[in-house]
């Protein structure tokens, strides 16, 4: 029988007490280790260089600044670490803070509510999953936003043609316009049209344009979720 190799995890939450429950939970998963554990910014990087992890599990607010420390070093770890997986554990389920942390993708990000960690099997299924580059969003956060764009009990996206859906699908699994484009046999420019009648029809047209994009697949991943 093959060992399991496991998951190896940095956590960062600047309450010890918090830092070490959950760091005993999921040490306690026969597929996951804890192989550091930091309570700022800048341990969670360190931490991050030294032991090379695959997935970060880290609160939004941390030393120095307890603002969104956790969504600044996921989008940093884009930039230099793309294969890593992050989850960001938050109190607040306003979209705006789930919107920012998915800015530069939503491949390998999760965005849970604290309240998650009650029930440990949910934020250890939030880790496999960025562990193998998929997303998951908490569904409070994804309510809030569908209540936003809905109109009465008509799902937002039952306006949109066979088309407009196919090109949906594609972005929420973090394709380019060029890829898109590649997958669905459209030139780059015919997916682009396709994607502004996507924005115009979920009443996006206003917004700045990647929470359009971020959106509007936050929109399909509560359907088909």
């Amino acid at each position: 029988m093959l060992a399991v190799v496991p998951i190896r995890l940095v956590l960062a939450e600047d309450h010890y007490l918090v830092r070490e429950g959950i760091r005993r939970l999921l040490d306690a998963q026969p597929d996951m280790e804890v192989v550091a554990a930091c309570g700022d910014l800048d341990a969670l990087f360190a931490a991050v260089e030294a032991e090379s992890p695959d997935v970060v599990v880290t609160d939004i607010r941390m030393p120095p600044g307890g603002a969104d420390e956790g969504i600044q070093a996921a989008l940093s770890l884009r930039e230099t670490r793309p294969e890593l997986g992050v989850v960001v554990l938050s109190t607040y389920s306003q979209p705006s803070y789930a919107l920012a942390l998915l800015e530069g993708g939503t491949a390998g990000r999760a965005y849970l509510l604290k309240e998650r960690v009650e029930d440990i099997e949910q934020l250890v299924a939030a880790i496999r999953a960025v562990a193998e580059g998929g997303s998951v969003i908490d569904p409070k956060v994804v309510e809030a936003l569908v209540a936003e764009k809905a109109r009465g009990e008509e799902s937002p996206l039952s306006q949109l043609t066979p088309r407009e859906r196919d090109v949906l699908r594609e972005m929420a699994i973090g394709k380019s316009n060029a890829a898109i484009g590649e997958a669905l046999f459209l030139t780059e420019s015919s997916v682009e049209k396709v994607i502004h009648s996507v924005f115009l029809k979920l009443g996006l047209t206003w917004e700045p344009s990647i929470h359009k994009r971020v959106k509007a697949v936050i929109l399909y991943m509560a359907e088909i979720g």
